[in-house]
Order: C-alpha cells, then sequence, then structure tokens
C-alpha cells in the first residue's frame, strides 16, 4: 500500500488532456455548496489545488476564493485548464506547472488546499507535509474521493444501455497486455480496501499535523453519456492514454466504437455514478 514500485514519469497522462474534460462526468454543484457550507467560504482567502489536471475542482470552486491556484506536473492539462477557465469567463485563478513534491512557500500560505482523485500518484506522505507548511493556522485540506470516469453497477433502471466497462477493459488488456500501464511503468494490483487505504492515508495526514477530521459524502447521480464519452472516458485514463497505443491507436479506437456500437447502435448510454466524499483535515 506505501508509495513504492513504481517513479512518476512526464508521460503518465500523455495524450489525455485533450479527453479529459469530456471522459470525466464534472463534480457537481452540489458538492461545492457543501463544502463552502462546511467550510464557511465567503470569497476572501486562497485555493490551492493539488493535481489540478484541466482545472476540475479549481474551477468549480474559484468563485468562492479571492483566488484560486491549479497545481500539475502535466502542461498539456494545464493548457486545458487555461481554455476552460477563458470559456467560462473565470479569471481569478493561476496555473502552476510543478509536481506536488517540489511545493516550496514562495507560492505563499493558502486557506485551502484540495487534492481529488490525485494523491495516490504522489510521494503521500511528503506532500502531506508540504500541504501543512503551505496553509494558514485556521486553513483545511480537503481530500476528495470520487471516480469520474465511469459509473457504479446497481440495481438501478437505466433509460439506456450500461457501457460496456468488462468488455473495454478486455479490449485494453488485449492492446497493451495483462498489467496496468503507468507511464513507462506499470502498476501492481491493488488488494487493499478503500477502507485500509483510508486508514493509511489518515495515518499520514496525522503525522504530518492534521487534526480533527471530517467526512462529507454527496450521493451518486444517474447520468446519460454518449459514445463520444465513453471513449474520451477511456483515453481520460493513465492506464489507456493515447500515447500507449503507439500507431495502433487508430486501431484500437475503431474496434471499441464498434464494441459500443453492438451495444448501443445509438450510441447513447446511461450510468449510475458513485458517491462522492469529502474528507476534510485542519491544519
Amino acid at each position: 500500500m506505501g508509495d513504492v514500485g513504481w517513479e512518476w514519469d512526464p508521460s503518465l497522462y500523455s495524450g489525455s488532456a485533450a479527453y479529459y474534460v469530456q471522459g470525466r462526468v464534472p463534480y457537481t454543484q452540489e458538492l461545492a455548496d457543501c463544502l463552502a457550507a462546511e467550510l464557511m467560504l465567503d470569497g476572501s482567502g486562497r485555493l490551492l489545488d493539488v493535481g489540478c489536471g484541466p482545472g476540475s475542482l479549481t474551477l468549480l470552486l474559484a468563485g468562492f476564493f479571492e483566488h484560486a491556484t491549479g497545481l500539475d506536473a502535466d502542461p498539456d492539462m494545464l493548457a486545458e485548464a487555461k481554455r476552460q477557465a477563458a470559456a467560462s469567463g473565470i479569471t481569478n485563478v493561476d496555473w502552476v506547472n510543478m509536481r506536488a513534491e517540489a511545493l516550496t512557500p514562495h507560492l505563499g500560505h493558502y486557506r485551502v488546499a484540495t487534492l481529488a482523485q490525485a494523491f495516490h500518484w504522489m510521494d503521500r506522505a511528503s506532500v502531506a507535509r508540504l500541504l501543512h507548511s503551505v496553509l494558514t493556522g485556521d486553513g483545511a485540506l480537503v481530500h476528495l474521493h470520487a471516480t469520474t470516469h465511469q459509473g457504479i453497477e446497481s440495481n438501478a433502471d437505466l433509460p439506456y444501455p450500461r457501457p460496456p466497462r468488462q468488455e473495454i477493459d478486455r479490449l485494453v488488456k488485449h492492446f497493451l497486455g495483462p498489467q496496468r500501464r503507468a507511464g513507462r511503468g506499470t502498476l501492481r494490483d491493488v488488494t487493499a480496501s478503500d477502507a485500509e487505504i483510508g486508514s493509511y492515508e489518515a495515518e499520514i495526514y496525522r503525522a504530518a499535523g492534521f487534526t480533527d477530521p471530517t467526512r462529507l459524502e454527496i450521493p451518486g447521480r444517474l447520468v446519460v453519456r454518449h459514445a463520444d464519452d465513453i471513449v474520451a472516458s477511456v483515453f481520460s485514463l493513465s492506464g489507456s492514454a493515447p500515447h500507449l497505443f503507439g500507431d495502433r491507436r487508430q486501431v484500437f479506437e475503431a474496434e471499441l466504437r464498434e464494441l459500443l456500437r453492438v451495444v448501443s447502435p445509438d450510441g447513447r448510454f446511461s450510468e449510475q455514478m458513485r458517491e462522492s466524499a469529502i474528507d476534510i483535515w485542519r491544519a
């Protein structure tokens, strides 16, 4: 469960940025409002979104702060974040191309730091300590647990077919091999449960000086997606990032689209999204 056996490299999400916004189901306004109420956000202070990707959470929360900073190691993700900010007319943001492990006090201090679907890629103990050092005395670290590329198995009545996720996984393995790819390396299978991972990370946060954790839960929602969205969701993942397929990418995409067409000839799908959990740690 520890941060061993794999080393980060810049190709981790190479080519994924162009697919990320379409391929990931957006965080909801309900999530932002619940977080704002819990932290009594009033438009003051600074936000630091660590591992921000294309700014999905940064831009959703920016209006609750005087200024927001998105930090990410992937320059293509930040270029997409800038495009999304411009399209949304959000101007109180800036973007820093940096690994979280290189965070230094020269960026200033923040009222809130957020981690969303990113902490597991980092040297968690080191990053937790660094984040504690850049938060104000009354600041908070927000760890958002969510799955946005795909839904969950459920008994809910759906208006359209579910995406054939198991078949998609088999197709990816057919092209890329049985081990999950991650940049230039591979990842071992994770056998720890969500509860065990949560306990491990809680120990890290406490060791870094964080206290008084609070958990908020936001229900998942039913979404309708289209074939292009499902294709984008696959390419948005590190384990099936476009660069991994090399000159076979178009062949893979053609087979993926045919698989989707067989399941839903009109190209529409439904998914029940997983609930989101927000852990808030006080500095």
